[in-house]
This record gives structure tokens, C-alpha cells and sequence, in this order.
């Protein structure tokens, strides 16, 4: 029997928190990227290293808030806890790589290409491992062609965010991309759980356990939301994350001034010394005697 699959149990509730949380996810991590450009190492790793996780933690809590309003009219759904932390796992992973690989190697269209592709297709596997750690009395089955269309615009979203981290500058377009990468993820969620169908058992298995989506899953959303919301302090706290690219540009700018300024008012030249010798002017030449 096939089973009546309902994704908008709370109506828009859990699509919307599921779109800000994928949002604010995405919006630290391209502050932090962008943050990264401006340091050396180890500071320029540890901004990538903040950067990544809290994209992973925005695409991760996304996810499962919106799989909160996924429902089966005919039967209850569970979910086994380590797949569910093995998603976790996958998607801090392949976010990883692909800003390390981004911020490393800079915005080269090759770079680019393969960074996009490992994530988005992390993405895809970290979304379809959640949908694999749930148990209920039935079968999940997937339509392939919407499958590899959600893998699509996963590449797609996740090469976009990455060009969007190390090429957009100032605060205001950092947040429009974030705008844009939550729509995406969203819309790949969503394109994905529509390839979804279930075929119920009339008989329930004597062996079907798991944990229900409140009691697993809104502890589990606790760690992520909490860490966004620390990474978000420490955005907040740094005056070069809210600032423009042309504030940074003034700000470089007047840094050798300022240090020479102070070099000269901290050590001023001793009587007799000149700073700058200038040489003996040229004699002119003469007119010629007619």
C-alpha cells in the first residue's frame, strides 16, 4: 500500500525556520571566509576552519528541522542515532574540504569546479544518510531522475556559495548571497524529499524501533544552534567581518602612514642627523658669448 507523504505537517513553519537556519549558517560562513582572505596563517586556517563548520551546522540544522514536518499518514517514523550523527559526520567533512580548498587555491574556475562538486555532492549524500536513518513500517522509494536533479542543484548551490565566499566583499552583498545559498539548499531539500514515496506494510514489524523526531532530534539541533550562535559573538566582535571592502581598503591604506607617523614621534632623529640628504643642485650653463 502506498502511504500519504506529507512534508508541511506544521505548515510554514518548519520551512521557514529550516530557511533561516540555512541562512544564518551561511551568512557566518562567508563572513568568516571573507575574514580569512585578510590573515596569514594560523589565523587565516582557523577563519576557514569557523567558516566551515558553521556552514555544515547551517545546511545540517536545516535539514533536519524540515524533516521534523515530514510525515506518513499510515505509520509513526523513527530515527536510528548513528546514521543520524554519521550525517552529521559526512557534512563537516565535505563542507571542510571545500572551503579549504577554496580558500587555499582562491577563485580559479578549476578550483572552483572541483570544490563546488565535492560539497554539493556531500551535501547530497549527507541529505539522503538522514533520510537512510529513518525507520518506519514500510519502504522508502525515490524517483531518479528528481534524485539526480536535487544532486544537480546541490553542485550548483555549493559552487555559487563557494565563488560567493572569496569574491563578494562589504556586509550587505555577503548577506545577499546568504540569502541566495539558503533558498538553494532549501530547494534542494525540498527537490529531494519530492522524489520521495513510501510503500506502507500492513503488518507492523515486531522489530521496529528507533527514536521519535522530537526526542532525537531537537537535542541534536541543541549542539548546532549553539554554536551558531557563539560563532555569530564572535562575528560580531570583530570590527574588519562588519565592515565594508572599501573600509578595508582605507584601513590598509592608512596603516604605513600611521606607523610612520608614530616611528618618527617614537623616535625622533638625533641633533645633526637628516633624514634625507638632498644633492647639490646642477650649475647652469652658461651663455654662450657672441
Amino acid at each position: 500500500m502506498e502511504g500519504t507523504v506529507d512534508g508541511f505537517r506544521y505548515g510554514a513553519v518548519t520551512p521557514v525556520a529550516a530557511y533561516v537556519m540555512a541562512c544564518l549558517g551561511g551568512a557566518l560562513g562567508l563572513r568568516c571566509i571573507v575574514r580569512s582572505l585578510l590573515d596569514e596563517r594560523p589565523w587565516r586556517l582557523g577563519w576557514l576552519a569557523l567558516g566551515a563548520a558553521s556552514i555544515c551546522c547551517g545546511i545540517w540544522t536545516m535539514h533536519f528541522i524540515a524533516m521534523i514536518g515530514f510525515h506518513v499518514e499510515e505509520t509513526r517514523i523513527r530515527y536510528d542515532t548513528s546514521l543520524t550523527l554519521l550525517s552529521l559526520l559526512v557534512a563537516v567533512l565535505v563542507v571542510g574540504v571545500g572551503v579549504f580548498l577554496v580558500g587555499v587555491g582562491g577563485a580559479q574556475r578549476r578550483t572552483l569546479l572541483v570544490a563546488g562538486s565535492v560539497t554539493g555532492l556531500g551535501v547530497a549524500a549527507m541529505h539522503y544518510l538522514g533520510m537512510a536513518a529513518m525507520r518506519l513500517n514500510g519502504e522508502i522509494g525515490y524517483d531518479v531522475l528528481t534524485v539526480a536533479l536535487s544532486a544537480v542543484i546541490a553542485v550548483g548551490a555549493a559552487t555559487a556559495a563557494l565563488w560567493a565566499a572569496v569574491t563578494v566583499r562589504g556586509f550587505l552583498p555577503s548577506l545577499a548571497a546568504s540569502l541566495v545559498m539558503g533558498l538553494a539548499v532549501s530547494g534542494m531539500h525540498y527537490t529531494a524529499m519530492s522524489a520521495v514515496h513510501v510503500h506502507v506494510h500492513k503488518t507492523i514489524a515486531p522489530t521496529w524501533n528507533g527514536n521519535s523526531p522530537a526526542a532525537l532530534m531537537l537535542p541534536m539541533l541543541l549542539g548546532p544552534l549553539v554554536f551558531l550562535l557563539l560563532a555569530g559573538v564572535v562575528v560580531m566582535f570583530d570590527p574588519l567581518l562588519v565592515l565594508g571592502e572599501g573600509d578595508w581598503n582605507r584601513t590598509s591604506a592608512r596603516r604605513p602612514a600611521n606607523a610612520a607617523r608614530e616611528r618618527a614621534r617614537t623616535h625622533p632623529d638625533p641633533p645633526g642627523h637628516h633624514a634625507r640628504v638632498r644633492p647639490h643642485p646642477r650649475p647652469r650653463p652658461r651663455p654662450r658669448d657672441w
